[in-house]
C-alpha cells in the first residue's frame, strides 16, 4: 500500500475510533478531516463529494481499461510508446481516487466489472482501426472527461469553494492532463480516422450514459 493510502486508512481508523460519526450522516451535510491530505471539510455537501469521487473512479477505471486494451493491440507499434505514457498519468488518476475513496468511504459503482468489459472492449476495437481509430478513442473519451470534470469544478465552486481546495486542485490537475491527451490525439491523426465525426459521436454518447450510471448506482 502507499504511503497516502495508508494514512488515508490510518485516517479513517481515527474517526471510527473517536470524534463525531461524520461518515454515518451519508446523503447530508457533515462535518469530516480529511487527514491524508490535510484538508478540513466543515459541514460540506457530503452527497456531491460521494458522487463526484464514486463517478471519477469509475471514469478513471474506464480510461485505464481502455488504455489497456489499445495496449494489448499497439502495445508493439511506434505508438505504442504514446499510448503508454498516457496509460501511466491514467494510472496515476485511478490510484489517487482509489486513496480517496478509502478517505471518504466511498463505495464504488456497482457496474465496475460491466466497465472492465467495455473498456478494454473499447481500447482494443478502435485499436483494430489502426493508429488513428485508437487516436480517436482517446480524443473522444478525454475530451468527454475533460467536460465532466469542468461541471464538477463549477458545482464545488458554487458551494464554498475554499472548503474543496484540495479537492478542486486534484480535478484540475486531472482536467488539464485529460485535455493533454486529447490533443495528443490530435496531433497522432485522430481525424483520420474511418467515420472519425460518427465514431466521436457514438462514442461519446456511451460516455454520457456511463457517467450518469455511475453516479447512481
Amino acid at each position: 500500500m502507499s504511503y497516502a493510502g495508508a494514512t488515508a486508512a490510518r485516517s479513517l481508523r481515527r474517526l471510527h475510533a473517536g470524534g463525531p460519526r461524520a461518515l454515518s450522516a451519508y446523503g447530508r451535510r457533515v462535518s469530516v478531516r480529511f487527514c491524508s491530505s490535510g484538508m478540513t471539510l466543515d459541514n460540506i455537501n457530503w452527497a456531491a463529494v460521494d458522487r463526484i469521487i464514486r463517478v471519477d473512479h469509475a471514469g478513471e477505471y474506464g480510461a485505464n481499461r481502455i488504455y489497456a486494451g489499445q495496449m494489448a493491440v499497439l502495445g508493439r507499434t511506434s505508438v505504442g510508446p504514446v499510448i503508454q505514457k498516457m496509460w501511466d498519468q491514467e494510472k496515476d488518476h485511478l490510484k489517487k481516487f482509489n486513496e480517496l475513496m478509502v478517505a471518504f468511504r466511498v463505495r464504488p459503482t456497482v457496474l465496475m466489472p460491466f466497465w472492465n468489459v467495455v473498456g478494454f472492449a473499447l481500447g482494443a476495437g478502435t485499436a483494430l482501426l489502426g493508429k488513428a481509430g485508437a487516436m480517436a478513442c482517446t480524443v473522444a473519451v478525454e475530451e468527454s472527461i475533460a467536460h465532466h470534470y469542468n461541471n464538477q469544478i463549477r458545482t464545488l465552486m458554487e458551494e464554498e469553494p475554499e472548503k474543496y481546495q484540495e479537492l478542486l486542485q486534484v480535478i484540475r490537475k486531472f482536467r488539464d492532463e485529460e485535455l493533454e491527451h486529447h490533443d495528443i490525439g490530435l496531433e497522432h491523426d485522430a481525424e483520420l480516422a474511418p467515420a472519425y465525426a460518427v465514431l466521436k459521436t457514438v462514442i461519446q454518447a456511451g460516455c454520457r450514459v456511463a457517467i450518469h450510471l455511475s453516479e447512481r448506482f
